[in-house]
């Protein structure tokens, strides 16, 4: 429910708290740095901590066509530290998972930023979290069960389904599309297929995280990441998560596909499609090393692709354990 940003002021670096109050939008000092480049990844990280933690309280929980609230459990974390492996472990649904988990990298990213920067600051920032925190959870229970809120000076407001916050569309898991997608993968499945999902989708979404490659996308509708990479000839490689409640799509698979022009007389190539080449379905679930180290070595050596198109089925490509199980032809 805030927004942050930096001032300069007097040869330092203030870091503003901005949030709607009872006489309409304010703004606060949380504290001062000795230069911006210290402050700017403490104010990314509070920016992201304060949008996904406010988010899921500002928005239905529309699965099924239901309207339910998701729940407000993730707050813990932002003043107990005990309560942040709780961001790694639920299995409520795809979307509300998913911005846990985000919060948790949120959160981590503020440690990292604070490693250094003097005691004082450190004080102020878990101050402001321990504000942000009981600030936006008296103001839940105000809107859901009446509770008034008390009546101090600087109290900051909130209202569903208009969140004050930076990254509010901004970050792609908070849009309503996302929600949306990972909404209608959830549809008629049982209560372990959900955890599953959920389990599947950390695992895509870190190993996302953490590669190399600049043109890795993380798509939704299926759970996959597409990357390909720059001179790779018009091939590329999808990692593809099972697809929840579908029995004939229940293994994690690497696909290699090239494009193929739609006209073989168009010289400028207007329009493609992919043309699936080879697809290894994988025995067990993927660790993310092992998803991360695929896609940095594709990035890393774009013409593996075009060499690995050629094995057949039964091969193991070429510097991986990857056996093929499906070729142009089958």
């Amino acid at each position: 429910m805030t927004i942050y940003s930096q001032h300069a002021n007097r040869g330092k670096t203030q870091i503003l708290a901005t949030y709607q109050g009872s006489a309409g939008v304010a703004s606060s000092t949380v504290t001062s740095l000795n230069s911006p480049s210290l402050a700017a990844p403490i104010i990314d990280a509070l920016n992201r901590v304060s949008a996904l933690t406010t988010v899921p309280l500002s928005v239905w929980d529309g699965r099924d066509g239901g309207v339910n609230r998701y729940p407000r459990t993730h707050l813990a974390a932002l003043t107990n530290r005990d309560s942040r492996d709780g961001l790694l472990n639920g299995a409520h649904s795809l979307w509300y998972e998913y911005t846990c988990r985000e919060l948790h990298q949120a959160l981590t990213d503020l440690d990292n930023a604070l490693e250094a920067v003097p005691p004082p600051v450190l004080t102020a920032i878990e101050a402001e979290l321990a504000t942000e925190a009981r600030e936006l959870r008296d103001a839940w229970a105000e809107y859901s069960e009446g509770i008034p809120m008390p009546d101090t000076e600087g109290r900051r407001e909130w209202e569903f389904g208009h969140p004050f916050v930076a990254y509010d569309g901004g970050m792609h898991v908070l849009s309503r599309e996302v929600r949306e997608q990972l909404d209608n993968l959830e549809k008629d499945i049982s209560t372990k297929e959900r955890e599953q999902a959920v389990a599947d989708l950390r695992v895509l979404v870190t190993a996302y995280s953490q590669c190399s490659s600049e043109q890795a996308t993380l798509d939704y509708a299926p759970l996959s990441i597409f990357t390909e990479p720059y001179d790779s000839n018009g091939y590329y490689l999808s990692v593809l998560a099972p697809e929840p409640g579908n029995e004939d799509a229940g293994s994690w698979e690497i696909e290699i596909c090239r494009w193929e022009p739609d006209d073989p007389d168009d010289e400028e190539c207007s329009s493609a499609t992919g043309e699936p080449l080879i697809r290894c379905e994988l025995p067990t679930s993927p660790d993310v090393a092992q998803l991360v180290g695929l896609l940095d070595k594709v990035e890393q050596h774009p013409g593996l692709l075009a060499k690995w198109a050629e094995s057949p089925v039964g091969a193991t490509l070429d510097e991986t354990d990857l056996v093929v199980t499906r070729g142009r032809d089958s």
